[in-house]
């Protein structure tokens, strides 16, 4: 078949129905016509693949698409296939195949009717591959997610390294285009270099999505925060991304028993399950995907409304190609991080025992996104300037949550000054974290070994925090006063405007940071929602429950904590249950518990919402996932088999205090256990029945209180196990 005579226009109306290009599709795709090397750096959305795909349909022979992700080919490969009436037009070439489907691919570009044959890198190496496209005629290759070629990448893969001489070997004046959605000035250069394609032509869009709205929020109660979100996107697809396998599906269990209709996709679920989970995404029988990082490539659903980061990603290009997959349509697109600094310390471990120049690269990618999270300043302003690109404040139109809420400013034209004087000082040739130590006077080892101390900044910043130095650093970056080596992984030089600024130094507003310390990142070993503990509850109705529950021990001749404990009954009156399906949601309250003692406190509780027109905080009341992690149910288990507790905690790594925990914490939600048979090995009967009736006459069920009581007859540790046995046969 030969190259189609007719103008990119038409042969876009001709084979996608499109009456016009976006962006600089068609100087890209004339480009490409000519024979020239195109690179093209397009943000996720922007529409890349067309760039390769129509000029692919409009030339002779077969162009060859290099892609990292299987599910991303098939899925290429059915998008294109939809627009012709010939599947054979575009097919993959890769280790899912079997050899009769691979000669068919294979006779089909013999033929001349494939115009696009997608390939994974490794299928490039094979030597019988080369061969064989040695003998068809090659129309271009184009490098997707070309990122994949350079380590400062967010996704670096080595055998994208060997793509060029793959190349050379198949024809050597084959034109390249080279497509990613996220490349920063230096790995740009390293794509171009690693390729020989440094006299191609660059196209690059914008980085600037002016739809999405970014927003990082502390990682307090995270679950419950998230639920809370997406019940007000009602009905609208959404995407939440956690680093973990177990995350994904943790949270995709609380999201479905919440009423949302979520599905999980990781790559440790079966090829089927993920494709299915995928398709009911993107036909709409599924509004959220819960997902690690394997989601995303290539998934084209352009009314995706919010994506959503449970922890924070490992580099600022991850995360700006993860929201790049919501408002694609220039519609609504909501992002929103939750951030912890734990997390960060989590990704920093993952890097132990990697190649030096790997860690130090890793450590730079995540300084970059900590910065991210931690900057007051405007977040479209900081994301774009890590990508080259200039951008005025006040052009954000209130799209990120500083400039929807603007933190408070300082004068800091004289701390500027002496940061660029500490630069000056020590030759340019120290990281930020060496230059703050510097100003803060601390004598660190490094400080120490450089003589650093002997300086006469040293010191001289010392009335501030290291978190204002870090935000001046931050902002100097920004304002282009400093600027960072990459290569020599983060080191500070001054640049011409920096020396001009301490010539002349004017005035320069300094945003006070985030202060995220402290912040608890939420991931406990079971996903429960966190409830009570720290939110204001209604006094009076935690003292109607607390009558009620006095009166309801008097009846049924039990001590009241039996009932409910004290935390049960304030958080009743923060979540104000008014059935017993809502009352299971209650810290401490089990499904045997709501149901023997609940109903008197719901009604209160719905007579008490109804008289005092109280307005029920909906989006607090998060059903939990039943709090039985396998390692509870594996204690139960085992207790059922009469094991020692000492057996018992060895196999799950713990020590029989924490397994005494455990079922404390299993019996407190309404589970009956029998230890009878560890109790009779420490105490005779009488003690027993001792220990028995105080708890029965006992006004709490502190063990303090049972210690003092018995003068230490008796140990913490039976006086624990006895209270198990007690609120087991008594409360449950």
């Amino acid at each position: 078949m030969e190259t189609i005579e007719i103008s990119p226009k038409s042969a876009l109306q001709k084979f996608f129905g499109f009456s016009k290009f976006k962006g600089h599709q068609e100087a890209i795709i004339k480009n490409l016509l000519a024979g020239n090397h195109s690179f093209v750096i397009m943000p996720t959305g922007g529409g890349k693949s067309l760039c390769y795909q129509l000029p692919a349909l409009m030339m002779e022979g077969t162009a060859v698409v290099v892609s990292p992700l299987i599910a991303l080919m098939k899925n290429q490969v059915d998008s294109i296939r939809t627009f012709g009436s010939d599947d054979s037009v575009a097919h993959f070439l890769n280790s899912s195949l079997s050899k009769a489907e691979i000669l068919k691919v294979k006779k089909n570009i013999m033929e001349g009717r494939t115009k696009l044959l997608y390939v994974a890198p490794e299928s490039l190496t094979k030597q019988e591959n080369i061969d064989f496209l040695t003998t068809i005629k090659v129309s271009f290759f184009a490098i997707d997610e070309a990122h994949c070629i350079s380590e400062w990448g967010h996704d670096f893969r080595p055998e994208y390294r060997k793509l060029r001489p793959m190349i050379d070997r198949v024809g050597e004046n084959v034109p390249i285009i080279a497509l990613t959605a996220t490349a920063t000035p230096k790995v740009q250069l390293d794509i171009q270099k690693n390729l020989g394609m440094q006299d191609a032509t660059l196209f690059k869009a914008s980085f600037n999505r002016d739809n999405l709205f970014y927003e990082v929020r502390p990682k307090r109660d995270v679950v419950k925060e998230i639920v809370r979100f997406i019940k007000t996107k009602q009905g609208k697809s959404g995407i939440v991304y956690c680093l973990s396998r177990k995350k994904v599906e943790e949270l995709a269990e609380v999201l479905r028993v919440n009423g949302i209709k979520a599905l999980p996709y990781h790559a440790g679920l079966d090829a089927s399950t993920r494709a299915k989970h995928q398709d009911m995404f993107l036909m709409e029988d599924a509004d959220v995907i819960v997902a690690t990082i394997a989601f995303g490539m290539g998934i084209d659903k352009p009314d995706v409304r919010y994506v959503i980061h449970h922890d924070i990603p490992k580099s600022l290009e991850s995360y700006y190609q993860e929201t790049g997959r919501g408002g694609r349509d220039g519609g609504e697109g909501h992002c929103l991080a939750f951030y912890s600094y734990k997390d960060v310390e989590k990704l920093e471990k993952f890097l132990n025992g990697k190649h030096v120049s790997e860690i130090e690269i890793g450590k730079q990618l995540l300084h970059e996104i900590v910065s991210f999270a931690e900057t007051s300043m405007c977040r479209r302003k900081y994301l774009l300037h890590y990508f080259g690109e200039g951008f005025k404040e006040e052009d954000c139109g209130k799209m990120c949550d500083n400039c929807r809420n603007p933190r408070e400013k300082t004068e800091g034209k004289d701390e500027v000054a002496l940061l660029l004087e500490a630069i000056l000082e020590t030759k340019e040739k120290h990281k930020p974290s060496h230059i703050v130590s510097i100003l803060l006077g601390e004598l660190t080892s490094d400080v120490r070994t450089y003589k650093h101390n002997k300086l006469e900044v040293f010191g001289k910043g010392s009335e501030s925090t290291d978190r204002f130095w870090n935000a001046v650093v931050r902002q100097t970056l920004v304002a282009g006063l400093i600027r960072k080596d990459i290569e020599t992984y983060g080191v500070l030089f001054v640049t011409d405007k920096g020396r001009e600024f301490l010539e002349n130094p004017t005035s320069f507003m300094v945003l006070r940071e985030h202060d995220y310390e402290g912040d608890n990142s939420d991931d406990d070993e079971d996903i429960i929602t966190s409830k009570g503990g720290g939110v204001g509850f209604d006094e009076q109705l935690f003292q109607m429950l607390k009558d009620l529950r006095k009166t309801i021990a008097k009846q049924k001749n039990v001590p009241p904590f039996v009932v409910f404990q004290d935390p049960s009954l304030e958080d009743m009156a923060v979540q104000y249950p008014i059935n017993i399906k809502e009352l299971n949601n209650i810290t401490g309250v089990g499904p045997g518990k709501a149901e023997r003692f609940g109903q008197p406190f719901v009604d209160l509780i719905s007579r008490y919402v109804e008289e005092n027109n109280i307005e029920r905080p909906d989006d607090l009341v998060i059903r939990s996932v039943a709090n039985k992690s396998a390692a509870k149910v594996q204690i139960i288990q085992n207790i059922d088999r009469r094991l020692p507790l000492e057996a018992i905690g060895k196999a799950q790594g713990k020590n029989v205090d924490e397994v005494i925990t455990e079922l404390e914490t299993i019996v407190s939600s309404g589970t009956r256990v029998n230890i009878n048979y560890v109790i009779e090995d420490l105490l005779d009967e009488d003690n027993q029945e001792e220990i028995f009736d105080y708890f029965m006459g006992a006004d709490s069920d502190s063990i303090v209180d049972a210690y003092k009581e018995f003068d230490g007859a008796y140990s913490e540790e039976e006086l624990r196990l006895m209270r198990i046995k007690f609120m087991s046969e008594i409360a449950n």
